[in-house]
C-alpha cells in the first residue's frame, strides 16, 4: 500500500502563548515542537531574544524520539515545547533532565512538566528493571510496523540474556494488544523493542535499551 505524507502546518498565532510562557523560562532556552508548529520556531527565537533570552532551536520531536533535544541539552537550562498535549514534552523532560515548559498555542495555555510526574515515571522504570533482573522467563516484544521493527535487536538481546541463564521468547505483533499478553502467564517480565514509550503504560514492560545496559 502506498502512503502519501502531507504537511499540516498550523496557522495559529503563537505570540500570545509565548508571552505567557516567558516568566517560566530560564536564560538559555531550547526550542522544540511537533511538526505542525515547527515553522513557527524562528518567530519564537526572535521573540525570546528580544526579551533577554538566548534561544536555540532543537527542532522536531516525537513522543518516542527526542534526540533533537538531547543534542543541545548542554547548551540550555530549560526547554520550551510549542505544541499540544503532554506526551512529547514529558519525553523531553525524562531524557534531558531539564525543566520543560509547555506552550500550547491551540488552548493558549502554559504549564510545566512537574517534577513529581517525572519522579513517578522513573520510580516505575526502576521497579520494572528490578522485576526484569529477578525474572527467569523473559518475553521480548517485536513490532512489524515500519520504523519500529527491531527484530535483529530482539534476537541479539535474546542471545545475550540466554548467556545469563534466562529463558527468552520472542513475540511478534503489528498492533500490541495488552490483553493478549496476559494469555502468556508463564512470562515473568516483558521487554519492549518497539516504541520506547510502551513500557510506561501497562504490565511493567521494560524498554530494551534499559535491559541491555543491565545485563
Amino acid at each position: 500500500m502506498r502512503t502519501l505524507f502531507l504537511e499540516a502546518k498550523s496557522d495559529i498565532d503563537i505570540m500570545p502563548v509565548l508571552k505567557k510562557a516567558l516568566s517560566l523560562l530560564g536564560k538559555k532556552v531550547g526550542l522544540v515542537a511537533t511538526i505542525q508548529h515547527l515553522h513557527k520556531l524562528d518567530e519564537a527565537v526572535e521573540f525570546l531574544e528580544n526579551n533577554g533570552r538566548r534561544a536555540v532551536i532543537a527542532g522536531q520531536i516525537l513522543g518516542c524520539d527526542v534526540s533533537a533535544a538531547e543534542k543541545i541539552k548542554g547548551k540550555v537550562d530549560c526547554f520550551l515545547y510549542v505544541g499540544s498535549g503532554e506526551f512529547h514534552p514529558i519525553a523531553v523532560a525524562l531524557e534531558t533532565k531539564k525543566k520543560t515548559v509547555i506552550a500550547n498555542p491551540i488552548s493558549n495555555s502554559v504549564s510545566k512538566v512537574s517534577k513529581e510526574h517525572i519522579e513517578k515515571i522513573e520510580k516505575k522504570r526502576k521497579g520494572n528493571l528490578l522485576k526484569f533482573l529477578s525474572s527467569q522467563k523473559i518475553g521480548i516484544l517485536v513490532s512489524i510496523k515500519p520504523g519500529q521493527n527491531n527484530l535483529k535487536v530482539a534476537f541479539e538481546l535474546k542471545k545475550k540474556l540466554e548467556k545469563k541463564g534466562k529463558e527468552c521468547f520472542v513475540f511478534i505483533f503489528d498492533t500490541l494488544d495488552f490483553s493478549q499478553l496476559e494469555n502468556f502467564n508463564f512470562i515473568q517480565s516483558w521487554v519492549n523493542t518497539a516504541c520506547p514509550r510502551i513500557e510506561e503504560d501497562k504490565l511493567g514492560i521494560l524498554n530494551y535499551g534499559i535491559a541491555i545496559k543491565s545485563v
